[in-house]
């Protein structure tokens, strides 16, 4: 199956966010793919906003994108737009990092006002960086998500029905895409 990284691009360390993602990370694990979590708040601070491409968490993030078939991008939308550390990140990668990989783009927000910022912000982006395949993806409403004290997350029941939808095409089009020989 498909090595799949997955990344918040929220800063929060308590963010629904990241929650929302590490349980999505869960149902493709169990359809087979191997799921490399990437929380970008964990990258140094001087690394992304001093753009030091030769720091060792950016070398090691831009070989985790290397080596990934297929990444999933979930961002918690602020001012209409994806989070700040995220573009952060996004700007320290390669111009076309994203070549030869499929790409399910996620949101979270307060407000249904903000759900265009997937196709109006984050996807063009993505595409820039040369994505092969950008699978429909999904923006979720703050107030459907339950964050637990012990760090997990309650989805409800639209919703996660909605979520399960897109990460099954997401895995879908990744078992119809031919997968990269990464050389080593």
């Amino acid at each position: 199956m498909a090595t799949i990284l997955s990344v918040s691009g929220s800063p929060s360390a308590s963010s629904r966010t990241s929650r929302l993602l590490r349980h999505l990370d869960k149902r493709l694990a169990a359809q087979g793919h191997h799921v490399i979590p990437l929380d970008v708040r964990t990258i140094p601070a001087e690394a992304l906003l001093g753009a030091d491409f030769r720091h060792p968490a950016i070398v090691q993030t831009t070989e985790l994108f290397a080596r990934a078939d297929g990444v999933v991008i979930g961002t918690p939308v602020y001012k209409a737009s994806y989070s700040g550390v995220l573009k952060a990140l996004l700007d320290l990668l390669p111009q076309y990092a994203l070549t030869g990989k499929t790409v399910l783009p996620l949101a979270t927000g307060g407000s249904v006002a903000h759900v265009l910022a997937i196709d109006y912000a984050l996807r063009p982006v993505l595409s820039s960086m040369g994505a092969d395949h950008i699978v429909q993806g999904w923006f979720t409403l703050d107030q459907h998500l339950t964050a637990h004290e012990d760090g997990s997350l309650t989805v409800a029941p639209d919703a996660s029905e909605a979520l399960d939808q897109v990460v099954d095409q997401f895995s879908a089009a990744l078992d119809r895409t031919p997968l990269l020989a990464v050389a080593g």
